[in-house]
């Protein structure tokens, strides 16, 4: 029989409605393999009774002739940032470690009312800030994947590292992450899987823990562009519960799902060609365009010149905007509690703070609340609001010449856990080609398409126009089924 670890989302949800195997056998399975990969570090939270519970009732309705639900038989993994009720629920800080919440996330509960079960809650950059999954307070999420005769360990991606390894390693079939500046793309490329983030304001927010309010924005990884579809069906739709929420239906974009790009037109923006962009990208990126071409699709050079102040304006607004979200954290209603004998409320909040948060965010709070300070809110928090505003311009300018945007997802393969820890300026150009889209707050995919000279993962990243997910999705469809990626990494854990 088929090790059923080795399918994805549409392939377990189809073999269990035709009957091909139980959905208990699909969890027994994943539940295994969880259990067996501590060495990842990816799981936060091992939760296999969930995931049996959910298969069991799927198993029960087709039992009983019902029709079965969209992910009737599919265990995922939860990005430890979205509230599970009556699951520990931490955001990988030390400041709300052994907090339970009483209530679910929109998204999550939007997953379990489609019928999937949840593995476990899924390790991350603590508060979603990073982009190699080394600040989380429990320690680095190590990547499945490994450069040739070397045994160092390999960043992931960040934030949504635990994602990234728990589908690219087989222990999850697809999992949530959040995408603040390139939180699902950059992890997705770095371990050769596919994620997207949708428009802003097409998942629910609500229940999800805040890093910046007006970038935060819930998506989908998994094994291909088919699952991923599959999976934002069900997490999207509209929420009165969030401001922020779209009042719109969610389309059937698997159904959609087409390569055929004929008519439609490519931009590639000549800003993304960057100085000292590895040789390597450079050539993926060609290799893209062709694939492009090949599927129909005319390809056409735009310009988005604010490009180079995405990446000031992004750590500007993000850390401000964190500085604002993270002050509930004071150690007096929930989670940590550090109370020095004789000490006043400021003294509980500094001690509280000081034990809770970790290097990574104390920095980007000491950063958001210096330019929210009088005297320095116009000078940095306003100006970067109107970079922001002209970045979106430049995109809309862009998408009357083009349908979609090809640009690479990151300027390198993953590199080793340590090697840019202590410069984050280093770490912070990561995200230099993710960060646009999310100002601008557009859909945005991640497809893997080769492998580096190391034999490691590379991607490419699809831009769309507002509420164009359909687009972006077929795109990254016919770079997928072209690119033909099927690497995996060679379990040694």
């Amino acid at each position: 029989m088929t090790d059923l670890t080795t399918l994805g989302i549409a392939a377990i949800r189809d073999g269990v409605r035709d009957g091909q195997f139980k959905a208990r056998e699909v969890a027994e399975a994943f539940n295994a393999k969880v259990a067996g990969a501590d060495a990842l570090n990816a799981f936060l939270v091992k939760t296999p009774e969930h995931a049996l519970a959910a298969a069991d009732a799927a198993d029960a309705a087709r039992a009983a002739g019902e029709t079965l639900k969209p992910l009737a038989g599919v265990p995922i993994g939860m990005k430890d940032l979205f509230a599970t009720k009556g699951v520990a629920t931490t955001a990988a800080s030390k400041i709300l470690e052994g907090f339970v919440p009483p209530y679910e996330s929109t998204v999550s509960q939007n997953l379990w009312n489609a019928g999937a079960g949840m593995l476990g809650k899924l390790n991350l950059d603590q508060f979603a800030m990073g982009s190699s999954n080394e600040t989380s307070a429990f320690g680095h999420v190590i990547s499945p994947w490994r450069r040739p005769n070397d045994t160092a360990p390999l960043a992931p991606g960040g934030s949504s590292g635990g994602s990234s390894t728990a589908v690219s390693a087989g222990l999850a079939p697809g999992a949530t992450g959040t995408d603040t500046g390139g939180s699902i793309r950059q992890p997705a490329a770095f371990t050769g899987i596919s994620g997207i983030k949708p428009t802003y304001g097409r998942c629910s927010r609500w229940g999800t823990i805040a890093f910046a309010s007006s970038l935060d924005q819930a998506g989908p990884m998994a094994r291909d562009v088919r699952d991923c579809a599959i999976m934002l069906e069900a997490m999207a739709g509209f929420d009165a519960k969030d401001a922020t929420s779209l009042k719109l239906d969610v389309p059937n974009w698997e159904a959609a799902l087409s390569t055929d790009l004929k008519g439609k037109k490519v931009g590639v923006p000549k800003e993304y060609r960057v100085d000292g962009m590895p040789a390597e990208i450079e050539a993926l990126w060609q290799q893209g365009i062709d694939w492009m071409r090949d599927a129909g699709a005319e390809i056409v050079e735009v310009s988005l010149p604010h490009t180079k102040y995405a990446l000031p304006a992004y750590y500007i607004i993000a850390p401000a905007e964190a500085s604002s979200n993270l002050a509930r954290y004071d150690g007096v209603r929930y989670g940590l509690r550090d109370l020095p004998e004789g000490a006043g409320l400021q003294d509980m909040y500094a001690a509280t703070r000081a034990a809770g948060f970790g290097d990574e965010v104390k920095r980007r709070i000491l950063i958001g609340t210096y330019v929210l300070s009088a005297g320095f809110y116009d000078a940095y928090y306003t100006q970067a609001q109107k970079v922001r505003t002209l970045i979106a311009r430049d995109f809309e300018r862009a998408f009357e010449q083009c349908d979609v945007l090809l640009t690479p997802t990151a300027p390198s393969a993953a590199f080793a856990l340590g090697e840019k820890q202590a410069d984050p300026l280093a770490m912070y150009l990561n995200d230099v080609f993710t960060v646009p889209a999310s100002l601008a707050g557009l859909p945005a995919m991640s497809v893997p398409g080769g492998l580096d000279k190391d034999g490691l993962p590379l991607g490419l990243q699809i831009i769309g126009k507002p509420l164009d997910e359909q687009g972006v999705l077929n795109a990254g469809l016919a770079i997928e089924q072209r690119a033909g990626f099927t690497a995996r990494p060679q379990a040694w854990w």
